[in-house]
């Protein structure tokens, strides 16, 4: 039975991937870019502004992917400016039946008009922190490092020091190409030290070498994308026949793959999404998660994602569950927390719109 789009919408969702950078409201990028006179933006029309974003980004190409960027970066350089896009983005979560998520971005990016990167993540907390009080909704905060930059270790002694405030993990994002996790080791053992949460982007823009180093030298708990893992898998006739050591060691260590349907078309990982991984990885077992990446460049939301999931693999209500669960139990929050979500949010969620379907459904 197709689950028709209010139907999916209803479903409780736990989004682990996206970038608080790439979910800007258009109408708000232009409110802040005229606070800030900033006056590079290619059209003063909101609905153009979301589609010249979308046509960027929609070209098959990682680098392309992120030249929108820019734009997004540049008008969030205040307090009020960053505040006001996080807790825009636990609205639009909340209204998109999103019940936990974690935003995840790069300080340094954002310290143009002279904040620190303390008030930068101070500033994304309050507007989450708003945004769980007005709209009910849970969040978590994750620092991002530049692969192109030699900053890693201070910005992962930034998660750390915001760890009981907000911030749960701490990554590693930009262009994967001449850009190895490895270099990055020295960040990722302060983190493993503190014993915090590492995610690591992954297997996007470059081979599956990246995911084994993301994992092996740097310790990740999850992989951002890992469409390349399918490099380790051989398959035949659409069916996985053999794994390699790292797709085998990915399954049984229950490594949470971090999927972004959409994006990964949009920016060339997957050539479409009929033939993007997710199908083996979802038939082989691995713990998948299904997110939106960039919601403003890719057009998407999780009910979108969703909706793309059932239509080209044919995923049920049964298999939306469990990848909630998964998302749930792959989730930067102690376990008790997880439990919580599961036991009294997913499953009673999940029950609800069970029940209002007609039975011949089940």
């Amino acid at each position: 039975m197709k689950l028709d789009h209010g139907l999916l919408r209803s479903l409780p969702k736990v989004l682990l991937h996206e970038h608080l950078d790439g979910v800007l409201r258009p109408k708000s990028i232009l409110e802040l870019a005229r606070s800030l006179k900033y006056d590079q933006l290619p059209t003063e029309d909101p609905e153009e502004l979301a589609r010249w974003f979308h046509q960027g980004a929609n070209q098959g190409s990682l680098p392309k992917y992120l030249e929108g960027f820019a734009h997004t970066i540049a008008v969030m350089q205040t307090e009020e400016a960053l505040e006001r896009v996080a807790y825009e983005q636990a609205e639009d979560l909340s209204r998109d039946g999103v019940v936990y998520f974690e935003t995840r971005f790069a300080p340094v990016f954002h310290t143009r008009k002279g904040l620190s990167h303390q008030q930068v993540v101070s500033a994304v907390l309050k507007g989450l922190e708003r945004g769980r009080k007005d709209f009910g909704i849970s969040s978590g905060l994750i620092i991002c490092a530049m692969r192109n930059m030699d900053v890693s270790l201070e910005m992962a002694e930034l998660a750390v020091d915001f760890r009981e405030r907000g911030v749960v993990g701490f990554d590693l994002a930009g262009e994967e190409g001449g850009f190895p996790p490895k270099k990055h080791v020295e960040a990722f053992h302060y983190i493993q030290r503190q014993n915090f949460n590492i995610t690591i982007h992954a297997g996007e823009g470059f081979g599956k070498e990246s995911i084994w180093q993301a994992i092996q030298y740097c310790g990740a708990h999850r992989i951002g994308h890992g469409t390349r893992l399918i490099d380790d898998i051989a398959v035949r006739d659409g069916k996985a026949v053999k794994l390699g050591d790292l797709g085998q060691y990915i399954l049984d260590k229950r490594i949470p793959l971090e999927i972004c349907l959409l994006s990964n078309v949009h920016t060339g990982a997957a050539r479409s999404l009929s033939e993007h991984p997710f199908k083996i990885f979802f038939q082989e077992k691995f713990r998948v998660t299904l997110n939106t990446d960039n919601r403003l460049m890719s057009d998407t939301t999780m009910t979108r994602e969703f909706e793309a999931a059932q239509d080209t693999f044919g995923l049920s209500l049964e298999n939306f569950e469990k990848i909630t669960i998964n998302a749930m139990k792959s989730a930067f929050l102690p376990y008790g927390q997880r439990c919580d979500f599961i036991y009294s949010v997913i499953k009673p969620g999940y029950a609800k719109v069970r029940s209002s379907l007609p039975t011949k459904s089940h």
